[in-house]
């Protein structure tokens, strides 16, 4: 693993990763490229340790863990990029990818569902619907035999 310097990453106006703290790994990657794919290390992963992070609070750090728990292998976060045959726009990508998984991962819970009572008028046609379709049903069964 190597570490690209000079590429801060920016979450939020008050949340940005160091450089130092990104380990970078580059491989093979699939696709499109003819020979030139064979030949170059364009597929970028990026990893980053939520857990040994000093950027990040003790709050901030809990609400990952828990929102993120599936994404983390001994503390660490990681994302890959190969769609692009270049390694510096799989960087990019990389980038990108964290700083969203991070951005959605720290967002504020949205406000829950308050419950309320369906409104008389809706209950009313809500029944005559089930009433017209019973009705319907009704004309296609077979006369009762008397």
């Amino acid at each position: 693993m190597c570490n690209a310097e000079g590429m801060d990453l920016e979450i939020a106006p008050a949340l940005t990763l160091p450089a130092t703290e990104l380990r970078w790994r580059f491989s093979r990657s699939s696709g499109p490229g003819g020979q030139h794919v064979n030949t170059t290390d364009t597929r970028a992963e990026l990893s980053w340790n939520l857990m040994a992070s000093r950027s990040i609070s003790e709050s901030q750090r809990q609400v990952l863990a828990s929102r993120l728990g599936h994404r983390l292998v001994d503390g660490v976060i990681t994302v890959s990029a190969s769609e692009s045959r270049s390694q510096l726009r799989n960087r990019e990508l990389a980038l990108a990818k964290l700083a969203q998984l991070l951005t959605a991962g720290l967002a504020p819970e949205p406000a829950g569902r308050r419950a309320t009572k369906p409104t008389r008028g809706s209950n009313r046609r809500r029944l005559a619907a089930k009433e017209q379709r019973s009705a319907t049903k009704a004309q296609r069964r077979r006369p009762m035999a008397d």
